[in-house]
Order: C-alpha cells, then sequence, then structure tokens
C-alpha cells in the first residue's frame, strides 16, 4: 500500500507547488537575515576592538605627553 501513488487533483498540485514555492521564499529570506545580522556582528566586534585598542593609546600619548 505505501508504494501506492496517490492521485490528486490539479488544484492540489497547485496548491503544493504553492506551499514549496513559499517555503523556498521563506527560506531564502530567512537565510537573507541570518547573513545580514552576521556582517552586522563582525563590524560591531572590529568597532569595538578598534575602540579597546585606541583608547589607552591615545590616553598614554597623552600621560607621556604631558610630562
Amino acid at each position: 500500500m505505501a508504494g501506492k501513488k496517490q492521485k490528486i487533483s490539479a488544484k492540489q498540485a497547485e496548491e503544493r507547488r504553492q506551499a514549496a514555492l513559499e517555503r523556498q521564499r521563506k527560506q531564502a529570506e530567512k537565510q537573507k537575515r541570518a547573513e545580514f545580522i552576521k556582517r552586522i556582528g563582525v563590524i560591531v566586534v572590529c568597532v569595538i576592538l578598534a575602540l579597546a585598542l585606541s583608547i589607552p593609546t591615545v590616553g598614554l600619548m597623552f600621560i607621556g605627553g604631558a610630562s
């Protein structure tokens, strides 16, 4: 029984195609959003590292230059 193919109407086939297209569209949107968030995360980490390295350096320059 499991090997038998079920006959489906044209309406059911179209509904299945539409559902498949919708799933693909949602998956593509989800993937784009994940890539965007990853990109933003990388930028944020770079900014934090730049500040973490530059602020102490500038502070030492002022301390060293004042003497």
